[in-house]
Parts: structure tokens; C-alpha cells; sequence
């Protein structure tokens, strides 16, 4: 990767999860650039595969859960054309999402590595930890995140969920259905990435139902939410608020509207992508 990208913890995830709703009817892995000081790494980072989560090795029999060929995506894209190698499409991927989802998506996009950034995204969301915010696709939230006191508590202020409304702008607009089918005709270069990422056995379209179903799964909580500084970063006073994957810390992050509003488009999203209800 040939550009510096900033690294930002719990800043960077939340917008991140908005793309891969964008991107692959997914969510966005952004995370408040308050919970962790914005840092400039001393070298351009390396490519997305060596600086995303150690992976959980596959097991000995992968067995596809959700093939791509049985999502409910409705009519298959206009277009013929034969896909571009993973290394060439940053160029394709960009025209494609910035049509469905309107030009405000283009100055969130980071610009390189994208569908690879949108694997590691998702594959990082039901996990604990942050790891390396380097695979993030999108740029995060401006300014920082915004607390008040409460009860001799800080406190996540209300107003902070105005930071996301350019992600939920692009979420609202986007055609899940066309976006779904974008998916579906691409899905060799989002396997191909994975594979790349450390998962020569594994599917990851599983892998992202997986992560909806984690996100789907965030528990509703309408009080404002305690936070303390540890260290360089904000961390939820609840114990078990705190032990959440990086998705459901996410989703909480997000404001109670914006989650509720996030959480029905998950679920239309799962239902094209894999059918079945979903019980959250």
C-alpha cells in the first residue's frame, strides 16, 4: 500500500461498517475516532492481508453454510464483462459503489485495497480486540467522539451520533438489492482476498453472516453509556458491555436510532444473502 493511512481504534470501525453495508450489503466496521488517539504510522503500511487480525485457522472439514449461488438477489447484474484481477480492482469497485450508493460515498472511500480492506473488516467484527485499524475501507467520522457528564459519570453524549450521518445518509440510499447482486457477481474476488487474508479452506460469504448475525445480535441499550479512559482509549464502565465483540461495541457506538436503523437493514441484507429468519 502506497499511501499513509491513519490509524484510529474505535474511531475508524463504525464508518467501516457502513461500506461493507455499502460495499457488500455488509455494515461498517467504523469505530469513534475518540475512543483511541488518531496515530500516523512511521512507514506507509504494508498490504491489508499483514497488518488484519491473526486468523482463527480453519478447520479440518469447511463446510460451505451460505453459498453465494443461492443468495436472493433478485435479477443478475446488466453487466458481462469479465472481473479484474483482485490487485486491479480498486478502480471498478469504486465506480461501482459510488453508483449505487450516490457520489457521497467517494470522499469516505479510502482510495486502495478495497474489497481486501472489506474482508478484513468483516472478518474482524466478531472478534474482541481492535488489532490494526490499517484494513479499514472507509475514512472515519470527523471530529471527536463527544461526551457529557451524567449522574458524576461521562458519558457518550446523544449529539455524538451526529457524527455518523453522512454513513447513514449513504446507508438509507444505497438499493440493497442491487448492491446484493453487484456482491454476488464479484464474490470470486471478495473468496479471493479472504483466501489471502490466511483462510485457504474457508467461504466468506459464511464468514459474513456470521458477523451480521453477531451485529444483529448487540444488545438495545436506550440509557446513555458510561465510559472511562484507560490508558489512551475510552472503555465502557460495564463490565459486560465491555466484553461485546468489536461489532456490538460498534452498533452501541452508533446511538440507539442509528442502531435500529442499521439492525433492519442487516436483517433485509441477510435475508438476500443467505434467507432464513433472524430472531434479534
Amino acid at each position: 500500500m502506497n499511501r499513509r493511512i491513519r490509524q484510529t481504534s474505535y474511531g475508524g470501525w463504525i464508518a467501516a461498517i457502513i461500506v461493507v453495508v455499502a460495499v457488500v450489503a455488509a455494515g461498517v466496521y467504523l469505530v469513534q475516532r475518540g475512543m483511541h488517539p488518531a496515530e500516523s504510522p512511521a512507514n506507509p503500511s504494508p498490504s491489508v492481508a499483514s497488518t488484519a487480525p491473526a486468523p482463527v485457522p480453519a478447520s479440518a472439514s469447511s463446510v460451505i453454510q451460505h453459498p453465494i449461488a443461492q443468495a436472493a438477489a433478485g435479477p443478475a447484474p446488466a453487466s458481462t464483462a469479465s472481473l479484474p484481477a483482485l490487485v486491479d480492482s480498486d478502480e471498478s469497485v469504486r465506480e461501482a459503489l459510488t453508483g449505487m450508493a450516490g457520489g457521497d460515498l467517494t470522499s469516505l472511500l479510502v482510495p486502495s485495497q478495497i474489497i481486501s480492506r472489506v474482508v478484513a473488516t468483516v472478518d474482524a467484527l466478531p472478534r474482541q480486540g481492535l488489532g490494526n485499524t490499517n484494513i479499514l475501507p472507509l475514512r472515519t467520522p470527523k471530529g471527536m467522539m463527544q461526551m457529557q457528564a451524567a449522574n458524576g459519570m461521562t458519558v457518550i453524549a446523544t449529539a455524538n451520533a451526529e457524527r455518523y450521518s453522512p454513513y447513514m445518509t449513504v446507508l438509507a440510499r444505497v438499493d440493497l438489492h442491487a448492491v446484493v447482486a453487484w456482491y454476488k457477481r464479484s464474490y470470486p474476488l471478495f473468496q479471493e482476498a479472504y483466501r489471502e487474508l490466511g483462510y485457504p479452506r474457508g467461504y466468506f460469504n459464511d464468514r459474513l453472516i456470521v458477523a451480521i448475525d453477531d451485529m444483529l445480535a448487540a444488545p438495545d441499550v436506550h440509557d446513555p453509556i458510561a465510559v472511562t479512559k484507560v490508558g489512551a482509549r475510552y472503555h465502557f464502565v460495564d463490565p459486560q458491555l465491555q466484553s461485546l465483540s468489536n461489532g456490538q461495541k460498534l452498533m452501541l457506538r452508533l446511538g440507539p436510532e442509528n442502531e435500529a436503523q442499521f439492525k433492519a437493514k442487516l436483517r433485509m441484507i441477510r435475508e438476500l444473502l443467505a434467507g432464513g429468519q433472524v430472531g434479534h
